[in-house]
C-alpha cells in the first residue's frame, strides 16, 4: 500500500481531517431537516453506527432555522458529532439570512456548479466564502459530474473541437471537473479563507473517471480529499462499485474522509453507509472497528453445517460485546478470530489469527484443535465447542486488553 498522502490538515468540529490524521467516515441524513425529530433520531443513528461527520441538507430556511435546535437536542443525548451544511443554489443567502445556523455548523459545502451563473455566481460564491471565512469554518468544494458549471463545459467543448485529436467527452468532463475545482478552491484562498479550511471533492458516479479524476487531484494540490462515488447505486451494485473505487484510491494514499453514497431500499437502513466505509477501511488495515472473523466458504469436505453455525454465533457475540469491549478494553477492535472448517486450510487459518478453531471437516476426527497466538492449545470435542470456544475467546481479551485501567463503557 502506497504511503498516505500528506496534506493541510483541517479541523471540522473537533474531527482532524488530512496531514496523515485516520481516514474519517462520514454520511449524510435524508429527512427534512425541518423535520428536527426525525432529523435528530437519524443523526444520532448515523453517529452511533460510527459516522464521525453528518451531513444534512439546508435547503430552506425551515431547515436552516432548525440546525441550532438539532444540535442542541443532539447534546443533551450526549451526541456531539460535528454536523455539516449541504447547500445548493441558495446557501450564500441562508447563511446571511440564519447567523445560527452558520454558527451551529462545523462545515459548509458548497457545489461551485450551482450558485449562479456569471457576475452573479461570483458575488453569490464570495458571500459564501467570507461568511466561512469569518466565522473560521471550513468548506468543502464539492464539484460533481451531475451538476458541472455549464460556462465551464461549453467552453471545454468549444477547446476540445479546435483539436487536432479531441479528446473523447468522459475525457473533456473529466478535466472540466478537475479546472472547477482547482479554479473555486484557489478563488476561495483569494478571499481570505485559509489553506487549512479547505476540503475538495469530485464526485462522478462511473468508477474510472471518478478513480483519474482523483489522482489527478491528488497530484496538484494539497487540500484533503473527500472520497465518494456518487450516486453508487442499491444493493450488490452499489456495494460492489463504491467499495472498489474507494479502495483503489485508498490503497494508492489518496483520500482524507469517505462516504458511500448507497440508493437504500425503502425503509432500509441508512446506517449501512457507514458501516461499509468503515469495512472497507478494515479490509485494507488502515484502521479497526470491530473484531474481524476469518471463516472459509464451505467445500465437498466440509458437508457439516457445525463450522457456519459456530461463524454465525462467533460474529454475532464479538458485534454484541463490542459496546462493554470498546470501553473495558481498548484496542479489542483489532481481536482477529477464525473459525475454520476442516484440516486443508484450517490449522494455518488459525494459526494466523490471535484464537482459531479448526473444526472437522467430513471424514475427520471429531476433534477441533483450539490455536492461540500461532500456538495449539487445547482440543474441543463435543456438543459443548461453541460455548467452550467462545469462553476462550472471553479469557483472550481479558488476558490481552485487561491490562488497561478499566473505563466504564458506553452504549
Amino acid at each position: 500500500m502506497a504511503k498516505r498522502r500528506q496534506t493541510h490538515v483541517v479541523n471540522v468540529g473537533g474531527v482532524l481531517v488530512g496531514g496523515g490524521n485516520p481516514v474519517v467516515v462520514q454520511s449524510m441524513t435524508d429527512t427534512d431537516t425541518a423535520d428536527i425529530p426525525k432529523t435528530v433520531a437519524q443523526v444520532k443513528l448515523l453517529a452511533d453506527a460510527g459516522s464521525e461527520l453528518v451531513r444534512v441538507t439546508v435547503n430552506n430556511d425551515a431547515a436552516a432555522k432548525a440546525v441550532p435546535e438539532i444540535k442542541k437536542r443532539l447534546e443533551d443525548l450526549g451526541c456531539d458529532v460535528p454536523i455539516i451544511g449541504d447547500f445548493h443554489f441558495i446557501g450564500h443567502r441562508l447563511l446571511h439570512d440564519n447567523p445560527d445556523c452558520a454558527k451551529t455548523l462545523a462545515k459548509f459545502r458548497i457545489n461551485p456548479g450551482n450558485v449562479g451563473r456569471g457576475s452573479r455566481r461570483d458575488d453569490n460564491f464570495s458571500t459564501f466564502i467570507e461568511i466561512a471565512r469569518d466565522l473560521g469554518k471550513p468548506v468543502r468544494i464539492g464539484v460533481n459530474a451531475g451538476s458541472l458549471d455549464p460556462e465551464v463545459v461549453v467552453a471545454k467543448m468549444d477547446a476540445n473541437s479546435r483539436r487536432a485529436e479531441p479528446l473523447t467527452g468522459d475525457e473533456v468532463e473529466r478535466e472540466a471537473l478537475i479546472e472547477s475545482a482547482v479554479s473555486s478552491a484557489e478563488a476561495a484562498m483569494q478571499l481570505g479563507l485559509p489553506a487549512n479550511q479547505i476540503i475538495v471533492s469530485c464526485k462522478v458516479s462511473r468508477l474510472p473517471q471518478m478513480v483519474e479524476a482523483y489522482r489527478q487531484l491528488a497530484g496538484i494540490m494539497e487540500f484533503p480529499l473527500h472520497l465518494g462515488l456518487t450516486e453508487a447505486g442499491m444493493g450488490t451494485k452499489g456495494i460492489v462499485a463504491t467499495t472498489a473505487a474507494l479502495s483503489v484510491l485508498l490503497y494508492d494514499g489518496i483520500g482524507d474522509t469517505i462516504r458511500s453514497s448507497l440508493t437504500p431500499e425503502v425503509g432500509g437502513d441508512r446506517a449501512r453507509e457507514v458501516r461499509l466505509c468503515q469495512e472497507i477501511l478494515q479490509a485494507l488495515g488502515l484502521r479497526s472497528y470491530r473484531p474481524a472473523v476469518t471463516a472459509c466458504p464451505g467445500c465437498g469436505r466440509t458437508t457439516s453445517t457445525k463450522f457456519r453455525e459456530l461463524a454465525q454465533d462467533i460474529q454475532k457475540y464479538l458485534d454484541e460485546k463490542m459496546a462493554e469491549w470498546r470501553g473495558r478494553y481498548p484496542g479489542s477492535e483489532e481481536l482477529k478470530v477464525a473459525v475454520m472448517g476442516c484440516v486443508v486450510n484450517g490449522p494455518g487459518e488459525s494459526r494466523a489469527a490471535n484464537i482459531g478453531i479448526s473444526l472437522p471437516g467430513s471424514g475427520e476426527t471429531p476433534r477441533a484443535p483450539v490455536f492461540v497466538d500461532g500456538e495449539r492449545k487445547t482440543f474441543l470435542q463435543g456438543d459443548g465447542i461453541a460455548e467452550e470456544f467462545i469462553a476462550m475467546v472471553d479469557s483472550y481479551v481479558d488476558a490481552r486488553w485487561g491490562a488497561t485501567e478499566a473505563v466504564p463503557a458506553t452504549d
